[in-house]
């Protein structure tokens, strides 16, 4: 964030009960004349989905950009995405751009031969890319569709609220521009798919369920029915030990 080309943007750094140097780091950096606004706030460790509702509620601009602690930004990143948003139209509710690995290689399919941008809903255009995206969404459409919170569970799938943004609006999206960087921990999602679905049956449960409805072919139906169904066993047999 402190090497962006645009100080245009309001850093809500949110703290989700760590217990690593975090909090020195903000000290550190409120000492610093950063060109930008920094808000930092503090909470239990609940779940980066808790995490970030608690961002929207504290962001004071009009659009949330996502970022995790482990990534970055390309330089320009923030002026890539005021620029869109200044054309943006009012039925605009969101904005998508590409990932990268920090070794340059894109995430997902190269669709360097179709159109630059087009407008589609989060789940349809998953399928096309076939790599994580990197999301903007306008702050008051994100107030209005916060995360589920399941007492003892610490995680739902982003795309359950994803696509209820894209129900209430158009997301541009852009399919070559990349502005994240990322890598993925041996500890993260993607890696242990298996014990974060056991972890967080409920979680899983309302996203698996909500793209049963909203699937429109039999072999996507069929596959969040099972998913749904093993959130059920997995609710039943309580959560691992």
């Amino acid at each position: 964030m402190l090497e962006q080309s645009s100080k245009e943007f309001e850093w809500v750094l949110i703290d989700d009960g760590s217990s690593d140097e975090t909090q020195n780091f903000i000290e550190e950096l409120k000492k610093k004349d950063l060109g930008f606004t920094l808000t930092a706030v503090r909470q239990s460790n609940a779940g980066k989905h808790a995490a970030i509702n608690s961002g929207v509620a504290a962001a004071k601009t009009n659009w949330i950009f996502i970022v995790d602690s482990d990534d970055a930004l390309v330089p320009d990143a923030v002026e890539t995405i005021t620029t869109s948003i200044a054309t943006a139209t009012d039925k605009t509710v969101g904005l998508c751009y590409r990932k990268a690995y920090f070794s340059g290689e894109l995430l997902g399919n190269d669709l360097s031969t179709v159109e630059q941008s087009f407008i589609s809903t989060p789940t349809e255009a998953g399928k096309l890319f076939k790599g994580d995206l990197a999301y903007i969404f306008r702050t008051d459409v994100m107030s209005a569709f916060p995360f589920p919170i399941f007492k003892n569970e610490k995680f739902v799938p982003e795309l359950y609220i994803w696509n209820k943004l894209g129900d209430a609006g158009d997301i541009i999206f852009f399919t070559r521009k990349i502005i994240y960087l990322c890598d993925y921990l041996e500890d993260g999602y993607s890696r242990n798919f298996s014990r974060h679905l056991r972890a967080n049956p409920k979680g899983f449960f309302t996203y698996y369920w909500s793209q049963f409805l909203r699937e429109k072919t039999v072999y996507y139906k069929l596959k969040n029915l099972i998913r749904s169904v093993q959130c059920i066993l997995y609710m039943l047999l309580g959560r691992p030990r």
